[in-house]
């Protein structure tokens, strides 16, 4: 099941970056990834996302998911695996006790979870959304340090 998984997430973040318009472009895709399947196993993998195909500005169609932010159509396309390595983690802003971070969508949860989750000593606690965290930091500390601390959560912080 953990290679099914990991096959749908590559798939949804391949359809999410290219303009892929065959089952054949999608196998080949795959393959690049790492994934080798037939046309059959690809068929019941795109019905199961529910991917569908859309006209492009060309007029040609491409497969394309259901609406989920999680999986907007990005400008410059990286490998699937290289998306799936990243934390999502965007930018961080301070002003006064609150710190705001940035993400790519979706990640906002899993990464305050992870904040809270580690017991920091700078910070009270979290707020996410979609795509934005709220951080309340404690009195007194300093913003280096809470980057500090939040390096240990989110590597590519700094």
């Amino acid at each position: 099941m953990k290679i099914k998984n990991s096959r749908l997430e590559t798939l949804r973040m391949l359809i999410s970056s290219k303009e892929l318009c065959s089952q054949e472009e999608v196998l080949s895709a795959l393959k690049e990834e790492g994934f080798k399947l037939t046309q059959a196993t690809l068929s019941r993998d795109l019905k199961q996302l529910k991917v569908a195909k859309a006209a492009s500005m060309n007029g040609k169609y491409f497969y394309v998911l259901p609406n989920n932010t999680m999986y907007r159509r990005v400008t410059t396309p990286k490998a699937a695996r290289e998306m799936l390595l990243s934390s999502g983690f965007l930018s961080i802003n301070f002003t006064g006790q609150l710190g705001v971070i940035k993400t790519r969508p979706g990640y906002a949860s899993s990464i305050a979870y992870n904040i809270d989750s580690s017991n920091m000593e700078s910070v009270l606690g979290t707020i996410a959304g979609d795509d934005t965290i709220f951080i309340a930091v404690k009195e007194g500390v300093r913003h280096e340090d809470v980057i500090d601390e939040l390096s240990e959560v989110i590597p590519d912080i700094r």
